[in-house]
């Protein structure tokens, strides 16, 4: 597994990406905090406050206690009342259910795409499954990336974006094991799961892409025991 540098970064060195003044601020601090404590940036157990994250983003604390709701929400935070906010520790129990409803809903969107056998879809994949295959050794950011685009990519191909945000609203917990695990090998072998539910979609075979869909979003249940193990201080006891 890839050492974690950010597991180790200060609280003076944590990357802070300014905001757009013109959209919505809650929602951009939302999005915000959630990169950082999938990224563990921010660490579980660690405690945050209104007023430390609205002087970092030069903001206002109205947009970060709904920022801190929508985290809390997500299983990302805990709201103490009068003793501040803590991010919360991994729970394997919720990133277990999260991987059950996501499989549920991408194998059929899978399937679907397939059905639908889209051209310029299937060559949209594949075009992303090639950007992946070159970034793969030499910048993890940029492939997670590309992992979003190519889940939904394959949810606008089916003609089902709405399923898409549905998984973007529960996959929260799944994301911190996904960043804490990627490393050249596992980063390969996504890839190639990748490439045979585009070739599958491309083809037009609904029952290979259900299929491998599904074996791809079992890779956690493989990498989830072993990062509890090297990192037992992430996880809630008993979780």
């Amino acid at each position: 597994m890839r050492k974690r540098e950010a597991l180790a970064v200060s609280v003076a060195e944590r990357r802070i990406v300014d905001l757009d003044a013109v959209g919505a601020i809650a929602p951009q601090l939302f999005e915000r905090l959630r990169e950082r404590i999938v990224r563990a940036e921010l660490l579980p157990g660690e405690t945050i406050s209104e007023t430390e994250i609205a002087r970092a983003y030069a903001v206002s604390r109205q947009p970060v206690r709904e920022a801190f709701i929508k985290l809390s929400e997500a299983g990302l935070v805990q709201i103490r009342p009068q003793r501040g906010t803590m991010i919360s520790r991994i729970s394997v129990s919720s990133v277990m259910e999260a991987r059950f409803v996501r499989e549920a809903i991408e194998a059929d969107v899978a399937r679907t795409a397939a059905t639908r056998a889209d051209p310029a879809a299937a060559r949209e994949l594949l075009d992303q499954v090639a950007a992946q295959k070159r970034v793969a050794d030499t910048d993890v950011d940029a492939f997670m990336k590309l992992d979003e685009l190519f889940h939904r990519t394959l949810a606008d191909a089916a003609g089902t974006p709405f399923a898409w945000r549905v998984v973007e609203g529960v996959k929260a917990q799944m994301d911190r094991i996904r960043f804490l695990s990627v490393e050249e090998v596992h980063v390969r072998r996504l890839i190639a799961q990748h490439e045979a539910v585009a070739k599958a979609v491309a083809s037009g075979d609904a029952d290979a892409a259900e299929e491998t869909m599904r074996t791809h979003l079992r890779e956690i249940l493989i990498s989830l025991p072993v990062i509890a193990a090297a990192h037992p201080e992430l996880f809630g006891a008993g979780s």
